[in-house]
């Protein structure tokens, strides 16, 4: 007779392990509904618990717990921009394009709730944490550029870039996910690159960085 395999033994989770399940479960069910189509009754089906332990680690309910989701889709969005300062700049802005965009592709309802607004949960604490990410992809792109006091022009053109980034990345939701993610990386680093040629006929800075970076071509 061929004995039995032992049964699992069951482990307790910890605090930590267990509230990153439950923010795991939330943000797989956001991703692919708008928050107010999401209740806890949902997030517990989905982790697999009961709705009072929901409630036990976030007691607010589900506005505590979409804030929390946010946060953590917010780090990993943060995460997209954190690239070694090796190589060529269009080959680093392609390799964090490329983490962005696969955020985007695995989160796509979630992604347009994200920064098109309008939905129920939203708050000026969520509001702040989506404006926390755009700062902090700005941040990343002024230091790729090793610029440590970039004028106003500059800033500003950084940042109309990832408001680009965004939008183009909404419209690839609408369109069918098309053109195909390579094509739209590399189309979006094209236009970082064009959008600096033309600051730079306005701004002393701007220029000498775009001559930089054709000696570094």
């Amino acid at each position: 007779m061929t004995p039995q395999a032992p049964t699992p033994a069951y482990r307790r989770l910890s605090v930590e392990e267990r509230r990153v399940q439950l923010l795991h479960a939330a943000l797989t069910l956001f991703a692919h509904r708008p928050p107010e189509d999401v209740s806890l009754d949902d997030v517990a089906e989905q982790a697999g618990v009961s709705r009072p332990l929901v409630y036990r680690y976030f007691p607010g309910g589900k506005q505590q717990l979409y804030e929390a989701a946010l946060r953590s889709a917010a780090d990993e969005l943060r995460l997209c921009f954190d690239e070694p300062r090796e190589g060529p700049l269009p080959a680093r802005l392609s390799r964090a394009l490329d983490r962005y965009l696969a955020f985007v592709d695995q989160h796509d309802t979630g992604f347009s709730a994200l920064l098109q607004g309008g939905s129920v949960a939203e708050t000026s604490r969520t509001s702040s944490i989506v404006d926390g990410v755009r700062r902090a992809a700005a941040e990343h792109i002024l230091s790729h550029l090793e610029v440590t006091d970039p004028g106003l022009r500059l800033r500003m053109t950084v940042r109309m870039w990832i408001t680009a980034v965004e939008a183009s990345s909404l419209i690839w939701l609408d369109e069918g996910k098309q053109p195909p993610v390579d094509e739209l990386r590399d189309w979006l680093v094209e236009q970082f690159l064009a959008m600096l040629s033309v600051t730079a006929r306005r701004d002393p800075q701007t220029g000498a960085l775009v001559e930089a970076l054709a000696a570094d071509a």
